[in-house]
């Protein structure tokens, strides 16, 4: 049976990725150098033949999917279990202003406890989201096709991580996706038996066959 595929691609770049504002589920558009960026990743993504382009129906992530639906012809869908981590009250802010508007639960969050901002989503809970829409999409997805998931920094680390069952303390081991830049989920299958695997990360390349005795 021929090999599945999925991208999960970041959105391109806002005006607040360059403040350093959280975002979260905010919905902040696109600017003029993350239109480009979305342009430019997409032309090479083209080459892939998605056989579905599913993205978080923030605008940031639904003007990324676009552009390879344009070039595709690929239609987009929307999905809002695909949208960033909620970080509640911190959105909007920068850390510097976070820390200064909310000490206790910033301390407690760099703990490890991220119960202690107002109205914010833990990794877990917005990687088992993630997740779970993931294993929805791949239900459809045919042998030897490609799906392609536009969505966000952290919900994409996170969502991979809780995909692929790494255990949470090593999820922070992964370093954050640039915009515009992608991951690659590849499905092995033998005989009876399938199992998904990361072989690509944080890439602005076309994934390769990987000729190697380690498989």
């Amino acid at each position: 049976m021929s090999t599945r595929q999925v991208v999960l691609w970041r959105h391109g770049r806002t005006e607040w990725n360059v403040a350093g504002r959280v975002q979260g589920q905010s919905d902040i558009p696109l600017d003029e150098v993350g239109r480009a960026q979305a342009r430019s990743a997409a032309a090479r993504l083209a080459t892939l033949g998605p056989h579905r382009i599913v993205t978080s129906d923030l605008m940031r992530a639904a003007d990324t999917a676009q552009a390879l639906g344009d070039l595709t012809g690929t239609p987009v869908e929307l999905d809002p279990r695909l949208r960033e981590l909620n970080f509640g009250a911190r959105e909007g802010l920068t850390w510097q202003e976070a820390w200064a508007q909310y000490p206790d639960g910033m301390k407690a969050w760099t703990s490890g406890d991220e119960t202690g901002i107002p109205g914010s989503e833990t990794h877990r809970q917005a990687g088992e989201r993630f997740a779970a829409a993931l294993h929805d999409l791949l239900d459809d997805l045919p042998p030897g096709e490609v799906l392609v998931v536009v969505a966000h920094g952290a919900v994409l680390r996170t969502g991979a991580c809780a995909f692929l069952e790494i255990p949470e303390e090593h999820w922070s081991s992964f370093g954050g996706l640039g915009n515009c830049s992608w991951s690659v989920l590849e499905e092995s299958r033998h005989r009876d038996w399938s199992k998904w695997r990361l072989t690509e990360w944080n890439a602005g390349t076309l994934p390769e066959p990987v000729m190697s005795d380690d498989e």
